[in-house]
């Protein structure tokens, strides 16, 4: 599988062919994101199956993954988004032909109608649960478990299709597909805290900090007692300033909001070990490749902080 020929699987479609704009869109997001291509091939290899799916998988998971992202922006009103070039309503009218574009993609795969319909059910419940967290996201819910509630509905579904449609059109065992499905859902909650500790963490202030509901280190350090959450409070308004952010950052360390986003992302990867031990996985050890992805920059921001390294981190 190379980047030619996922992307020849998308532009060659009649529609995007002659709608030049969707596949240069297409093009540019691949050659920046093609880590999202290697999670079908990662399935494949898992579950020991046919690889002459994996391209159809990744090529639909990524017209899935630029539909979501540009419908995003316009609702998160992100001023990276592709919206500001090319207007509100050509944005919103590219995303649903990416999500469309999916499904085309998987209509084309060299598998049984059975596995198709699989492969096609997973896409729509994952675009359907996805528009559910970005409709809870943009309501601007506060508190914890409203965190969560946003995470496993717009955040996890991506991850746990990656895996389990690359699995499905490798044509793997159900039970083995399933299993990746869940795994793809401890992934995608272990990629969203380690992003929200790089972005509390990262100068300038990334947006996270305007928003206060959807970063768990910023939201920790709002609601939970500890002696600085009123400094924390009045820092805020002056963010920008990078002394004011630098105060801020020592406070999300201070606190134990660090702490306690390191914990839930030692959790979710023991959890996921657990699952890969007792699954019978035909090669496991892609998956555990799968850790070290995010593991790796993870460590470094903890040692360049002086934050304590849970023991199953240590081994990822």
């Amino acid at each position: 599988m190379d980047r030619e020929e996922i992307k020849a699987l998308v532009v060659n479609l009649p529609e995007v062919a002659a709608w030049p704009e969707m596949a240069n869109i297409f093009d540019r997001f691949l050659a920046r994101s093609f880590r999202d291509c290697e999670w079908p091939q990662i399935a494949c290899q898992a579950v020991g199956g046919d690889d002459a799916g994996v391209a159809p998988a990744a090529a639909a998971l990524v017209c899935m993954k630029i539909g979501i992202t540009m419908a995003d922006d316009i609702l998160d009103e992100d001023p990276r988004g592709l919206y500001h070039k090319l207007g509100t309503g050509a944005a919103a009218n590219l995303a649903l032909a990416f999500q469309a574009a999916a499904f085309r993609v998987v209509a084309n795969a060299p598998v049984d109608s059975e596995r198709r319909a699989v492969a096609m059910t997973e896409l729509a419940q994952m675009a359907l649960t996805t528009a559910l967290g970005q409709n809870f996201d943009v309501q601007n819910v506060s508190g914890e478990d409203n965190y969560w509630k946003v995470i496993r509905t717009k955040s996890t579904p991506y991850y746990a299709a990656a895996l389990h449609v690359g699995a499905v059109l490798a044509k793997a065992d159900p039970t083995l597909a399933q299993a990746l499905h869940e795994f793809g859902v401890l992934t995608g909650e272990i990629i969203q805290v380690h992003d929200d500790i790089t972005d509390a963490l990262e100068q300038p202030a990334n947006p996270d900090w305007k928003r206060g509901r959807n970063n768990l280190l910023i939201l920790y350090a709002l609601t939970a007692d500890h002696p600085d959450r009123t400094k924390f409070h009045a820092l805020l308004p002056r963010i920008d300033d990078g002394d004011v952010l630098r105060a801020a950052q020592q406070i999300l360390i201070r606190c134990g909001a660090l702490s306690y986003a390191v914990y839930h992302i030692a959790q979710r990867c023991q959890a996921a070990r657990e699952l890969i031990a007792s699954t019978p996985f035909a090669d496991p050890s892609p998956l555990h490749r799968l850790f070290g992805w995010y593991a790796a920059p993870l460590l470094v921001i903890l040692k360049n902080v002086g934050a304590e390294i849970p023991p199953e981190l240590e081994t990822v």
